[in-house]
C-alpha cells in the first residue's frame, strides 16, 4: 500500500508546485497567520481568505496579542471577504485569547475552541506547528474514494488513520501530499472530473 501511495505522491511532485504550499504573506507571527487562515478558509476559497488576511495585515493585527484585544465589530469588517464573518470572528477571538502565552497547543486544546473542527485543527498542527498529522478534507475523500482506497462518506478519523498507517511519519511529506491532493482536485478531480488528461487515470477505478 505504501508503495502505491508514494507513487501518487511522486506524481504530485512532478506535476504541481507543492513545496512551501501554504502561503505566508506577513511572516511576523507565522503560527498566528496560518491559524487564522485555517479558520477563515472554512466554507470559502483562498482568494477570499487572502483578502481578509491582507486586511488584517494592513492594520498589523496578525498577532495573538492584538487579535485577542481587537474590537469584534472591527474584526467583522476586516474578515468580511471570507464570509461567515460573525462566526469566524468569535472563533478567531477565542483562539487568540486562549492561545496567547499558552505553552502547549495540541489537538484537544484546538478542538475545545468553538468553530474549530478536526480539519482546521489538523491544518494548524501540520502547517502552523510542524506536527506530523495528516489533514483530511473534502478533496481527500473525493480523490481517494474514486481511486478505490476509501469510501467517500468514511469518517474523518478512519481516513486519517489510513494515511498515517501507510505513509512515512514525515511532516514535509504530509504537507506536500495534502497540497498535491488539493491541487490535483482543482485541476482534474473536480466534481465533474477531467479523467482523460488525469495523471492518475491508470490507477483510478472511477467510471468515465
Amino acid at each position: 500500500m505504501q508503495k502505491i501511495l508514494l507513487e501518487i505522491y511522486e506524481k504530485f511532485k512532478e506535476t504541481y508546485n507543492i513545496e512551501n504550499w501554504w502561503p505566508i504573506y506577513d511572516g511576523k507571527e507565522p503560527f498566528t497567520e496560518i491559524s487564522v487562515g485555517a479558520i477563515l478558509t472554512q466554507n470559502t476559497n483562498w482568494n477570499n481568505v487572502e483578502k481578509a488576511l491582507k486586511n488584517l495585515m494592513s492594520y498589523e493585527l496578525l498577532t495573538l496579542e492584538k487579535l485577542k484585544d481587537i474590537d469584534i465589530e472591527f474584526l467583522h469588517e476586516l474578515i468580511k471577504p471570507a464570509g461567515f464573518y460573525t462566526r469566524k470572528s468569535k472563533t478567531i477571538k477565542e483562539f487568540a485569547t486562549k492561545s496567547y502565552k499558552r505553552k502547549q497547543i495540541d489537538r484537544e486544546f484546538l478542538l475545545s475552541i468553538k468553530g474549530i473542527g478536526k480539519e482546521t485543527a489538523d491544518s494548524i498542527l501540520l502547517y502552523g506547528l510542524n506536527r506530523p498529522v495528516f489533514v483530511v478534507d473534502a478533496y481527500t475523500k473525493r480523490l481517494f474514494s474514486r481511486l478505490g482506497f476509501v469510501k467517500e462518506k468514511e469518517k474523518y478519523d478512519r481516513i486519517q488513520k489510513f494515511f498515517m498507517e501507510n505513509l512515512p511519519n514525515d511532516v514535509s511529506l504530509f504537507k506536500e501530499y495534502h497540497a498535491g491532493i488539493v491541487e490535483h482536485c482543482k485541476a482534474f478531480c473536480k466534481k465533474k472530473p477531467n479523467c482523460e488528461k488525469c495523471i492518475l487515470k491508470d490507477l483510478c477505478f472511477y467510471p468515465t
